[in-house]
């Protein structure tokens, strides 16, 4: 059997390293209960782990085989409502940390982002944050809700080892998060021309988390999302933007979320595999 096909059901790539042995680990997070347009971003890790048994695990830009530095995937995180889906995150977040593990959180609703960075926060004095997505999420309180998916950034922006967002390829966001908005530290998905990954090099402070929500693609590219926006990046924009960041930053940990699988449309759910490898590949 091919490499590329074998593996064990429910971890990613299908190679599960022991966890003491393991320097990453993949953090499934199936949560969905803020989404506001396609529900079904619950099944999102286990759709992206179950495409991730067909990647090949040689990366031709890079030639690395990321996989080789031992990747373990952890039991999914499960929880009945938002706070305490916050709260286990962050709390196994930070034993993996505490354990010098590099974090892959895979998602679920955008809203899972804020424990995340709160726990990679705890080990740092200063981080930026980049945020790769459609929407700018910064709304205070969504359907009386703080801790909804948009709300996700504005809950980061309380973090007070956070120094800024950098957000990236935002088109879609309502009058009240105007005033809200970090404007010099915001890349429109129209303004995305000429040097602008310079330019968001030089946004950037040296520590940076990533959370990369899905809908940041156009819909043409990933229909597979809670709430898809056309005008996105493509794969080859995104791929040279985290490369370049890799490059020249620290990049201390990343998400990946808001992957709604589409019965019988499977390409999406391997995008969203890939996506997670060629960021390792990247670092």
């Amino acid at each position: 059997m091919d490499k590329q096909c074998r593996g064990k059901k429910g971890v990613y790539l299908g190679i599960q390293t022991p966890p003491e042995l393991a320097k990453i680990v993949i953090l499934p997070i199936p949560f969905d209960q803020t989404t506001t347009y396609q529900a079904g971003t619950s099944k999102g890790p286990a759709a992206l782990i179950e495409a991730s048994r067909n990647l090949e695990f040689y990366d031709i830009e890079t030639q690395e085989e990321p996989y080789e530095k031992g990747i373990h995937t952890a039991k999914p995180i499960k929880a009945s409502n938002s706070a305490q889906m916050l709260t286990r995150t962050y709390e196994t977040a930070r034993q993996f940390l505490k354990e010098g593990k590099f974090i892959i959180g895979i998602g679920g609703e955008h809203s899972i982002t804020p424990a995340l960075v709160k726990a990679h926060a705890e080990f740092h004095d200063s981080i930026t944050v980049l945020q790769i997505d459609a929407h700018a999420d910064l709304i205070p309180t969504y359907a009386g809700n703080p801790l909804s998916h948009a709300s996700a950034m504005a809950r980061v922006k309380e973090i007070k080892q956070v120094s800024h967002i950098v957000s990236v390829g935002i088109r879609s966001m309502s009058a009240e998060e105007l005033p809200l908005l970090d404007r010099p530290h915001t890349f429109f998905a129209h303004d995305l021309q000429n040097d602008w990954i310079d330019r968001i090099i030089k946004s950037l402070g040296e520590q940076v988390y990533i959370t990369f929500d899905l809908d940041a693609f156009d819909s043409s590219l990933m229909p597979s999302t809670g709430t898809p926006e056309p005008g996105g990046l493509f794969w080859d924009q995104a791929i040279r933007l985290l490369r370049k960041v890799a490059e020249s930053k620290q990049i201390i940990g990343f998400d990946v979320m808001e992957l709604c699988p589409i019965k019988g449309l499977s390409a999406p759910d391997y995008l969203a595999a890939k996506l997670v490898y060629k960021m390792l590949s990247c670092l």
